[in-house]
């Protein structure tokens, strides 16, 4: 059933509409800096978008216009990083929202309009797809703060840009526009600010009236592939294909194909 979810804060809001599960960031006033209680909230809702059937495809976005997220919220750092120790432990309490996206089987999608910053540029590294509106820009600034990002939000980036261009982007702390990022791949689609949310909930109907098995398989099947060879699980490769050819939407599939009509998919 569409609707609100309740979660832990108003700075981070979540809905189910047509398909689609929506986490959006919530904290206009500080660009959307993205602090513990935000990354709480938000895992929260993509823990519960993981296990609903409604849901085929998950977005992230920013409240405001400005910002799709600016980055971790500084202010609190004096609190929670202001030493290695510190840094450390709330790695580990933000961090499982980049986990759990990293790990969620279903698409995920960035939609990102203004400034997309540091930890909000590993978060939407984090994501399948990225689409930006043409006024976007991206940075991370760890230079200017002589911090180390975390291995695993670099190689993310390393991933889309590759590792030349990733040094660049660290190196520098420079802004990249929204031309400039896709023109090296760190964002896969690039409109005007006043299209992007219709183009986005066009590509996210096309996703969701697609088989939702069939996706998955395509999603963790190519997650195992971009794997050094020795780490792939073959093994599970060969189960989604099977689970695929086995499945009641495979059937069904078929049998729409044969009658002219739109599959309706059960995801089984």
């Amino acid at each position: 059933m569409d609707g609100d979810i309740s979660l832990k804060t108003e700075k981070v809001k979540a809905r189910k509409e047509a398909g689609i599960g929506w986490v959006v960031f919530n904290n206009p006033e500080k660009h959307n800096a993205l602090g513990l209680e935000m990354s709480e909230a938000a895992t929260d809702a993509l823990v519960s978008y993981a296990s609903d059937p409604e849901v085929r495809v998950v977005v992230l976005t920013g409240a405001g216009g400005k910002s799709f997220v600016s980055g971790a919220d500084i202010s609190e750092f004096e609190k929670t990083r202001s030493n290695a120790a510190q840094a450390e432990r709330y790695s580990e309490r933000s961090g499982g929202l980049y986990g759990v996206l990293r790990d969620m089987e279903k698409p995920t999608i960035a939609m990102i309009q203004g400034y997309c910053m540091g930890g909000g540029l590993a978060l939407a590294a984090a994501c399948d797809l990225r689409f930006a509106s043409d006024d976007s820009q991206f940075a991370i600034p760890a230079a200017k703060l002589s911090i180390a990002y975390r291995p695993d939000f670099v190689g993310w980036v390393v991933d889309l840009v590759g590792p030349s261009r990733a040094k660049d982007i660290l190196f520098s702390a420079r802004r990249l526009k929204a031309d400039e990022a896709l023109q090296i791949g760190l964002v896969n689609r690039v409109v005007p600010a006043g299209e992007l949310d219709k183009m986005t909930r066009e590509y996210c109907a096309t996703v969701a009236g697609n088989a939702p098995l069939s996706i998955r398989a395509s999603k963790l099947t190519i997650n195992e592939l971009c794997k050094a060879e020795r780490d792939q699980d073959v093994g599970k490769i060969q189960r989604l294909a099977k689970d695929c050819f086995d499945s009641e939407d495979f059937k069904e599939g078929r049998t729409a194909f044969m009658e002219k009509r739109k599959p309706v998919w059960k995801g089984r």
